[in-house]
């Protein structure tokens, strides 16, 4: 029976280099989404933060509606190591975002808690938004009143919630960030009674990142 000769060094090297060449090769993303999503925003400052590459493709409703099983942006087409699949909520795009680095994402219940409770604070008002430029008013309809109260009743619980000074990679604060910068550039809040967040949006505005990606039309 042959005896095998050991594998030398150089042949090593040469595998873990093609691995590295393979895997950047065939692993590519991209992102869909519109420029003033918060939802978006928030996934573009991840990415940025990440440093991952990724393309970003401009879609509106139409497209979203063909290409997402959900029919909303942000969606993501990936394909890792050969495998394709496509995320189709904000939330779980995120947390893959984060954990392709390494990362936690949402470590307890109170930031899952106030993430979930910004995102609910954050789909009332699109809600509202949209069902206005339809014609409808929360003056015409008790959905769309409670729809109002709830965002008030949000941001008063988000104003008790302490928060730290550092914005970056935390995505309760850049979740709420994105959205209270959304709805002040849609004229949908007033935050002249909330000081604390006020607070936190200057200095989310503060950090390069997070100014780069402001919303345009």
């Amino acid at each position: 029976m042959p005896v095998q000769k050991p594998v030398s060094k150089v042949f090593h090297r040469f595998l873990f280099n093609f691995f590295l060449h393979n895997v950047r090769e065939f692993t590519s993303m991209k992102l869909y989404g519109s420029l003033t999503s918060p939802y978006v925003r928030h996934c573009r400052i991840a990415l940025l933060e990440e440093e991952v590459e990724v393309e970003f493709c401009k879609a509106d409703s139409v497209l979203s509606a063909v290409m997402s099983p959900m029919q909303k942006v942000p969606y993501m087409e990936c394909e890792v190591e050969g495998n394709k699949f496509v995320l189709s909520d904000s939330l779980a795009i995120l947390k893959f975002i984060r954990e392709q680095k390494g990362r936690g994402f949402l470590a307890n219940v109170k930031s899952v808690n106030d993430f979930c409770a910004t995102t609910t604070i954050m789909d009332a008002c699109i809600n509202v938004f949209y069902l206005e430029k339809d014609g409808l008013t929360p003056r015409q309809s008790a959905y769309l009143e409670r729809q109002n109260q709830r965002i008030q009743t949000g941001l008063q619980y988000l104003e008790k919630q302490g928060f730290s000074e550092n914005i970056a990679r935390d995505d309760v604060l850049l979740r709420l960030a994105c959205f209270l910068d959304w709805a002040l550039f849609r004229n949908r809040v007033s935050l002249s009674d909330f000081p604390s967040l006020r607070g936190l949006l200057e200095r989310a505005n503060n950090y390069p990142i997070f100014e780069q990606t402001k919303p345009k039309e």
